[in-house]
């Protein structure tokens, strides 16, 4: 009952009531657009919030207390890919190159659902480190560079120049503007500390919420585009896109608590591990594995686990902290 209360709590936040808003008026057919200037701007603000936030944070914490669950959220970013895969080609028998597409974008994570899991976490007096966004910039990229390879392993043909894939599909997994501006934002945030802090808050801090309300109601459209797609996808692929995120989530929840963080903060590490990329991970793939369908990759990421994450799988993940420290 207990969680079904959080989970009723977390359907009527404000982030989540402007994503069900979205849905709707794609649903109806709505004119509503966001013009593509203002998507990519609050995309910008988000980020470098986030970043800088977490950067922040990291000053004052100093990196003795967050080495060790940094390098457990790289560690299991470069592996989500490695378990995800064989059971998207072998299980959803799923052409190799789309297996590995899909694979990356479970690997990577979601900035948003990151952001409302803090959000749901304050809602509910659930204290975590501030310095978990170091954890959304480094998890980022490893999953991507994972599944490119993994793509690009099963697809070469002969004559194939295998190191220019690799150095292209590393440039974008490391240099594309998502992972540039949040590692950016991480290193400004952790040279200016609180001082620097104090300066931006009326920017980065008042702001925030809605402007996260404004981009959750263009997910909600996008979203709610793509169901119409679920009918291409398959009842395998909207299975795994609920599955792999309970089964993710609480892998992250469990070695967050090994490494030694709070029950928020092994909450956060869970709901990334959970969340699908549909950011950085799309423009990636889309560069180093053109033959891949967006179709399967993008509606798995944003119509299925997208919003399955942010109504029932941020409450999922604190039940499983509570449970485990309990």
């Amino acid at each position: 009952m207990e969680l079904f209360e959080t989970i009723r709590a977390n359907l009527l936040s404000p982030a989540v009531l402007f994503f069900a808003l979205g849905v709707f008026a794609a649903l109806v057919k709505s004119d509503l657009k966001f013009p593509e200037p203002l998507y990519t701007g609050l995309t910008i603000y988000l980020l470098v919030a986030i970043g800088f936030k977490g950067g922040v944070a990291i000053s004052a914490a100093g990196l003795e207390e967050i080495w060790l669950p940094g390098l457990a959220a790289v560690v299991l970013g470069a592996l989500i890919p490695l378990w995800t895969y064989p059971v998207l080609k072998f299980g959803g028998k799923l052409p190799s190159v789309d297996a590995a597409a899909i694979a990356a974008h479970y690997g990577s994570v979601s900035a948003v659902t990151f952001i409302a899991a803090t959000n749901y976490l304050q809602a509910v007096d659930q204290p975590f480190e501030d310095y978990s966004s170091a954890f959304l910039a480094i998890m980022e990229s490893p999953a991507i560079l994972v599944g490119i390879v993994l793509g690009k392993l099963a697809t070469r043909r002969q004559g194939d120049n295998m190191l220019s894939a690799m150095k292209s599909a590393a440039h974008e997994a490391l240099l594309g503007r998502s992972v540039v501006l949040l590692v950016g934002a991480l290193l400004v945030g952790s040279a200016c500390g609180e001082a620097g802090m104090e300066k931006v808050a009326p920017f980065f801090v008042s702001p925030f919420q809605g402007v996260l309300a404004l981009f959750l109601l263009e997910m909600g459209i996008v979203a709610g585009r793509r169901f119409e797609d679920l009918k291409k996808v398959g009842g395998f692929l909207v299975g795994f896109g609920i599955l792999a995120p309970l089964v993710n989530g609480a892998v992250g929840v469990l070695l967050g608590q090994a490494t030694g963080l709070s029950i928020g903060g092994a909450t956060l590490l869970g709901i990334l591990a959970a969340s699908s990329s549909y950011i950085a991970a799309p423009a990636a793939i889309r560069l180093s594995l053109p033959d891949a369908n967006p179709t399967l990759y993008l509606t798995a990421s944003l119509a299925i686990t997208f919003p399955f994450n942010i109504t029932i799988g941020i409450p999922y993940c604190l039940a499983v902290a509570q449970y485990l420290y309990s």
